[in-house]
């Protein structure tokens, strides 16, 4: 064996997820496990999630199921499936008490009434546009129960707003998967490796640039965005930002959170409380981009700070990114 050889056997692959969880687990407010084996869940299911992205085509799980969720969005199979993947997972874990998903008018009730977190989740963000291989992800957010342990959930259980988040994260599946998420203790990053089936530690503390060169949103909605949207966007242009919209969250908040940039979904004329959902899609990225250094706003409010109503589904804008362009939004919108 070569000194060159040897060397590179001995070169360290790095910190998986599980090790990872383990060292930090002192810092969650309640250190008893529990989050840190509902994380492992996520994980696992991310993982099969993944798998099956990656062989879409061959198994022939692309294309819509012909029904709609209960958004009145048209199902992808691949939704059905993430679901189904993320929701028993979640169950056999023994740690979430119960699930909110996009893809589920109800509550989903686990069957596990002595847990004490509940879990809001978007299974599969962007999963039309698997057919096209864009990359697409997981969003999520966990809550320590309030209602009664040893009994089902109950809806205030995720109506606590954006600040009683414990934990909140994203998996992004694309040219390389990868896991971000918070305890509310700063943005940890893992990059999934194929032949090893683990995550690994690939970005320990992400921090979004305070100003970026990027806006992305949706153009092809300008004549319905609201008139401080436009203003906004002009100056962009004017300053000669560059435009980058993919069309699938995660992706467009992934790149932003890494290069800077300010990502867009105004309310429009016919989505006049815009399109997103609080609960597991703002109130998720919110968390991590204000541990990131960045700001999420829904215009005049701050997201973390908007109070839910009694909709499990409520909508709503959201303005994420670098904070020097989020303030710039907001000083627009004031005017």
């Amino acid at each position: 064996m070569t000194p060159t050889t040897e060397n590179a056997l001995a070169t360290p692959v790095g910190i998986t997820l599980e090790r990872y969880i383990k060292r930090k687990q002192s810092e969650f407010a309640y250190a008893t496990g529990e989050l840190s084996q509902l994380l492992r869940d996520l994980a696992l299911a991310g993982k099969i999630v993944n798998r099956e992205v990656n062989r879409a085509g061959l198994s022939r799980i692309t294309g819509a199921m012909g029904e709609k969720n209960v958004q009145g969005e048209h199902q992808q199979r691949l939704d059905v499936e993430a679901n189904i993947r993320f929701v028993r997972a979640l169950t056999n874990g023994g740690e979430a008490c119960a699930v909110l998903s996009e893809e589920d008018e109800h509550i989903i009730q686990t069957g596990n009434v002595f847990g004490k977190y509940v879990v809001a989740i978007d299974p599969l963000d962007g999963s039309s546009n698997i057919d096209v291989n864009v990359s697409i992800g997981t969003i999520f957010s966990i809550y320590r129960r309030v209602s009664r342990v040893g009994g089902p959930a109950r809806q205030e259980d995720f109506l606590q707003g954006g600040r009683a988040q414990v934990a909140a994260g994203y998996i992004l599946y694309g040219s390389s998967t990868m896991l971000v998420y918070t305890t509310g203790h700063g943005v940890a990053g893992f990059t999934y490796e194929n032949s090893l089936g683990e995550f690994f530690l690939s970005h320990p503390d992400i921090k979004i640039p305070r100003q970026g060169p990027v806006f992305s949103c949706n153009e092809g909605n300008w004549f319905d965005y609201p008139e401080f949207v436009r203003t906004f966007l002009m100056t962009c242009k004017e300053r000669r930002l560059t435009a980058r919209y993919v069309g699938s969250l995660v992706a467009d908040y992934h790149r932003n959170l890494f290069t800077g940039g300010i990502y867009l979904y105004p309310p429009t004329t016919d989505k006049p409380t815009g399109k997103l959902r609080l609960l597991y899609e703002g109130y998720p990225l919110a968390f991590i981009i204000e541990q990131a250094g960045g700001m999420a706003v829904t215009g005049a409010d701050v997201v973390l700070d908007v109070q839910p109503t009694t909709d499990l589904h409520q909508r709503a804008p959201l303005f994420v990114g670098s904070a020097e362009l989020v303030v710039e939004l907001q000083a627009v919108a004031a005017q």
